[in-house]
Protein backbone atom coordinates (compact mmCIF):
# COMPACT_ATOMS: atom_id res chain seq x y z
CA UNK A 1 0.00 0.00 0.00
CA UNK A 2 1.60 3.57 -1.08
CA UNK A 3 1.14 5.96 2.05
CA UNK A 4 1.58 8.92 0.38
CA UNK A 5 2.90 10.52 3.87
CA UNK A 6 5.95 8.66 3.99
CA UNK A 7 6.90 9.92 0.27
CA UNK A 8 10.38 11.88 1.03
CA UNK A 9 10.69 14.06 -1.80
CA UNK A 10 8.67 14.60 -5.02
CA UNK A 11 11.06 14.96 -8.55
CA UNK A 12 9.78 15.79 -11.37
CA UNK A 13 12.15 15.08 -14.72
CA UNK A 14 11.96 17.81 -16.68
CA UNK A 15 11.09 17.21 -20.26
CA UNK A 16 9.51 14.17 -22.20
CA UNK A 17 10.36 10.74 -21.74
CA UNK A 18 9.29 7.61 -23.26
CA UNK A 19 6.98 5.93 -21.41
CA UNK A 20 7.49 2.68 -23.16
CA UNK A 21 10.02 1.70 -19.85
CA UNK A 22 8.79 -0.57 -17.39
CA UNK A 23 9.98 -0.44 -13.37
CA UNK A 24 13.69 -1.60 -14.55
CA UNK A 25 13.97 1.33 -17.38
CA UNK A 26 13.02 3.90 -14.86
CA UNK A 27 15.29 3.23 -12.21
CA UNK A 28 17.99 3.06 -14.72
CA UNK A 29 17.11 6.61 -15.63
CA UNK A 30 16.77 7.71 -12.12
CA UNK A 31 20.55 5.83 -11.38
CA UNK A 32 22.05 7.11 -14.82
CA UNK A 33 20.73 10.54 -15.65
CA UNK A 34 19.49 12.06 -12.65
CA UNK A 35 22.68 10.58 -10.45
CA UNK A 36 19.91 9.81 -7.59
CA UNK A 37 18.61 6.36 -5.55
CA UNK A 38 15.82 5.41 -6.91
CA UNK A 39 15.22 3.15 -3.50
CA UNK A 40 15.64 6.68 -1.71
CA UNK A 41 11.48 6.36 -0.44
CA UNK A 42 11.49 9.59 -3.77
CA UNK A 43 8.68 9.60 -6.21
CA UNK A 44 10.06 10.61 -9.80
CA UNK A 45 7.70 11.68 -12.15
CA UNK A 46 8.20 10.99 -15.81
CA UNK A 47 5.50 12.81 -18.61
CA UNK A 48 5.36 12.26 -22.39
CA UNK A 49 5.68 14.61 -25.75
CA UNK A 50 1.84 15.09 -25.25
CA UNK A 51 2.24 15.43 -21.90
CA UNK A 52 -0.94 13.74 -21.26
CA UNK A 53 0.00 10.87 -19.86
CA UNK A 54 2.39 10.19 -17.14
CA UNK A 55 4.25 7.66 -15.14
CA UNK A 56 5.20 7.69 -11.11
CA UNK A 57 8.17 5.57 -9.67
CA UNK A 58 8.02 5.19 -5.85
CA UNK A 59 9.89 2.66 -3.75
CA UNK A 60 8.64 1.44 -0.50
CA UNK A 61 10.75 -0.50 1.04
CA UNK A 62 9.54 -3.46 0.57
CA UNK A 63 9.50 -3.02 -3.70
CA UNK A 64 8.66 -0.53 -6.62
CA UNK A 65 4.93 1.14 -7.71
CA UNK A 66 5.09 2.04 -11.15
CA UNK A 67 2.01 4.43 -11.46
CA UNK A 68 -0.01 5.48 -14.72
CA UNK A 69 -2.50 8.48 -15.25
CA UNK A 70 -3.77 9.35 -18.46
CA UNK A 71 -5.74 12.79 -19.27
CA UNK A 72 -8.90 12.38 -20.79
CA UNK A 73 -9.06 15.85 -21.77
CA UNK A 74 -6.47 18.53 -21.63
CA UNK A 75 -2.56 17.54 -20.60
CA UNK A 76 -0.30 18.26 -17.68
CA UNK A 77 1.09 21.28 -16.91
CA UNK A 78 4.57 20.38 -17.45
CA UNK A 79 7.66 22.40 -17.24
CA UNK A 80 9.64 22.32 -20.49
CA UNK A 81 12.99 21.53 -21.11
CA UNK A 82 15.26 19.63 -23.41
CA UNK A 83 17.73 17.55 -20.86
CA UNK A 84 16.04 15.45 -17.98
CA UNK A 85 16.76 17.41 -15.19
CA UNK A 86 14.48 16.52 -12.06
CA UNK A 87 13.24 19.52 -9.84
CA UNK A 88 11.75 19.03 -6.01
CA UNK A 89 7.95 20.05 -5.67
CA UNK A 90 5.69 19.79 -3.08
CA UNK A 91 3.38 17.35 -2.49
CA UNK A 92 0.66 20.25 -2.67
CA UNK A 93 2.06 21.04 -6.13
CA UNK A 94 2.15 17.27 -6.80
CA UNK A 95 -1.96 17.46 -6.33
CA UNK A 96 -2.32 20.66 -8.47
CA UNK A 97 -0.70 18.77 -11.28
CA UNK A 98 -2.12 15.20 -11.16
CA UNK A 99 -5.82 17.63 -11.39
CA UNK A 100 -4.46 19.29 -14.45
CA UNK A 101 -3.71 22.78 -12.54
CA UNK A 102 0.12 24.43 -12.85
CA UNK A 103 2.07 23.49 -10.47
CA UNK A 104 2.83 27.41 -9.77
CA UNK A 105 -0.45 28.73 -8.56
CA UNK A 106 -0.74 32.32 -6.88
CA UNK A 107 -3.64 31.00 -4.18
CA UNK A 108 -4.94 27.72 -3.16
CA UNK A 109 -8.25 29.22 -3.16
CA UNK A 110 -9.80 32.24 -4.19
CA UNK A 111 -10.44 34.90 -1.34
CA UNK A 112 -13.60 35.99 -0.78
CA UNK A 113 -14.59 38.47 1.36
CA UNK A 114 -17.99 38.43 2.61
CA UNK A 115 -19.46 41.60 4.53
CA UNK A 116 -20.73 41.06 7.62
CA UNK A 117 -23.97 42.34 8.95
Amino acid sequence: MIRFDDIKDVFLVKGATDLRKGIDGYAALVLGELGRSPTDHSLYLFCNRNRNKLKCLYYDGTGFWLLYKRMNKGHFKWIRSENSEAVTITHQQLTWLLEGLKIEQKYAFKNVEKPFI
